[in-house]
């Protein structure tokens, strides 16, 4: 499964609607607990001010070397991880597997150039396209963790679009956004957006999906999105075979800058990578790489390989493919 884009942001991350989020500024650094949900309403446009805070100096660990990309073979250890996060492709349909617009067609091998990402099956090449809106020019921001269903249907429409987001992690007990929600917002309620492009904030996953679609979409919500009640069920059911993975804080060690994922939502390969990083309560750009995204020939070209989850760590220099070895190495960097 595969791959997103490079942006490398700035030390420490502060959530900025009226400033310009940039490269070399982002700062948040705060304290305290909180708790979810996702059941009022409200909009609120954000200003907040850039705090400046030194980071920890990270390294890789001892004799790390990148392993070797292995295109869908879960490490025999890790099968059933991958099997119970697999249960989401079930009772969601597969929702965020494809971008919006996505059309496919088989064609001969000899009419895809050698330099241009494409699936090969059969001794086909299967040429995929989409027909995306507006892209923003900022990195949408979402504060969520990753065992809320209400959470989980923002991050699918953010596949769909196939938008890249700064995710800035929620899990219980988390000392660091959780908090910073209720400054911003006036509540601990999750999913909580802020989109720095427009100076827009909104709780309520409904309302960011509609917001979205309407900014960076054609204006319609997806079926398996509009469903009320059945979506949420639906969204709920799809997290069971992960057990609440993702949803507790376990203590870690900020980095001053946020690690880039190239992932999509039903990928059961990028689900583990995401977990681990919402648990340690590390911000993140999730590169957004569905069926059909155009970011899978950027991440093509760059490595010469297309494979999700990728990782690169701006503070240590890692880049590198494989779920499983992922996992590890953000554990031995981040952890406590």
């Amino acid at each position: 499964m595969a791959g997103v884009l490079n942006v490398s942001p700035a030390p420490i991350f502060l959530p900025i609607s009226s400033q310009k989020l940039s490269r070399n500024n982002r700062v948040l650094f705060v304290k305290s607990m909180a708790q979810s949900s996702d059941s009022s309403n409200g909009s609120t446009s954000v200003s907040t001010k850039e705090e400046p805070k030194s980071g920890s100096s990270f390294s890789p660990p001892p004799n790390f070397k990148p392993p070797k990309p292995k295109p869908f073979t879960p490490r025999t250890d890790k099968i059933l991880d991958i099997l119970g996060a697999s249960l989401a492709l079930i009772f969601r349909l597969g929702t965020g597997a494809l971008v919006s617009g996505y059309s496919a067609s088989f064609v001969s091998k000899t009419e895809v150039p050698s330099d241009q990402y494409a699936l090969e099956i059969a001794g086909f090449k299967v040429k995929e396209s989409s027909n995306l809106g507006p892209r923003p020019e900022k990195p949408v921001e979402i504060y969520e963790f990753e065992s809320c269903p209400f959470c989980r249907k923002v991050r699918e429409i953010v596949a769909i679009l196939d938008l890249d987001v700064l995710y800035y992690p929620c899990p219980r007990n988390g000392p660091n956004f959780r908090p910073k929600v209720g400054q911003m917002g006036g509540k601990q309620q999750f999913p909580y957006m802020v989109d720095p492009n427009t100076g827009v904030s909104m709780y309520e996953s409904d309302e960011i999906i509609k917001y979205l679609v309407r900014k960076y979409g054609d204006g319609n919500v997806p079926l398996m999105l509009s469903l009320g009640l059945f979506t949420t069920l639906t969204e709920g059911f799809a997290m069971i075979g992960r057990m609440g993975k993702g949803s507790s804080y376990r203590p870690s060690k900020l980095p001053p800058k946020p690690l880039e994922l190239w992932a999509y939502e039903p990928s059961p390969f990028c689900k583990v990578v995401r977990e681990v990083l919402v648990e340690l309560e590390l911000p993140h750009i999730l590169h957004s790489c569905a069926r059909g995204s155009p970011k899978r020939q950027v991440l093509y070209e760059r490595v010469g390989h297309f494979q999700v989850p990728y990782l690169e760590d701006p503070n240590t220099g890692v880049q590198m493919f494989e779920s499983a070895d992922i996992v590890e190495y953000i554990q031995a960097t981040y952890a406590r």
